[in-house]
């Protein structure tokens, strides 16, 4: 760990439990710093983005975004703590899974042994960083498995792949075809449709395009983003240890959050 204290980011919609959680921690480990407490997903995603905590501890269930998408999200280094009140055969589950969590209501014992996890996470070497990632991409990826609810995944699969998508450019309408897309991004209230000649809007939000699209073809690789691997051009790591996609026909690289990075492991 480095001379510099940890900090943390709390999430609840629940202000009590949250007050609590924040007391207990302070109990246990005195020295992490508690840098913000939100009070649901949305706010939490912002903070964490804004403030790169070490850690966060997330409620799964919140309005606006569940600890999973929020979790999904995350782009940098910070460490989840999943907050759950799932009944004892999720919990076996999650400990299966060696996922970091802690029950409510929270004891003192698990927060404890919680947080022995964490220091040791904390203390290793910045190379055993990317390996932490991955590691970590795959317990959210076992999570989401075992919460398919939580994680919003309870749709059927459509009978028919959507192959044109109707979308604006200025005033005039396009029938474009998906696969000349490189990638979907949502962009505040619509979802932008990049091509290599142009881009274009439509208002179906990433998730709704993400059920209807062929898996084999577009993954997604960001909360925001989907990006179709025939473009794929290549993957780039960054010095701390972050996943960047190159698409052909597109400047820009495109960030993939840690929750997807076990997609790529082979490139």
């Amino acid at each position: 760990m480095s001379a510099a204290a940890p900090r943390a980011l709390l999430a609840d919609d629940e202000p009590h439990l949250a007050r609590e959680l924040a007391a207990q921690l302070r109990a246990a480990w005195p020295a992490l710093e508690i840098v913000h407490v939100a009070r649901n997903g949305v706010e939490a995603a912002e903070r964490i983005a804004a403030l790169e905590p070490d850690l966060t501890f997330l409620d799964i269930q919140m309005p606006g975004l569940t600890g999973l998408e929020v979790a999904q999200g995350i782009e940098g280094r910070t460490r989840v703590v999943f907050v759950t009140a799932y009944d004892e055969y999720a919990v076996q589950a999650f400990e299966r899974e060696a996922l970091d969590y802690v029950l409510k209501p929270v004891s003192a014992e698990r927060l404890a042994r919680t947080v022995e996890r964490l220091q040791r996470a904390l203390a290793r070497p910045a190379a055993e960083a990317a390996e932490a990632a991955e590691a970590d991409s795959r317990l959210l990826a076992a999570l989401r498995r075992l919460l398919p609810a939580a994680a919003g995944t309870g749709a059927a699969a459509p009978a028919e792949r959507l192959r044109w998508v109707r979308a604006s450019s200025g005033e005039l309408t396009h029938q474009v075809a998906v696969d000349d897309v490189l990638f979907f991004r949502a962009d505040d209230k619509y979802t932008c449709v990049q091509t290599a000649a142009a881009e274009f809007l439509i208002r179906t939000p990433v998730q709704e395009l993400a059920a209807q699209l062929d898996p084999q073809q577009f993954v997604q690789v960001h909360r925001s983003t989907i990006v179709n691997l025939a473009h794929l051009a290549g993957t780039r790591r960054d010095e701390a240890s972050r996943l960047w996609l190159r698409v052909r026909g597109h400047a820009q690289e495109l960030p993939v959050s840690r929750a997807y990075v076990h997609l790529f492991k082979a490139m």
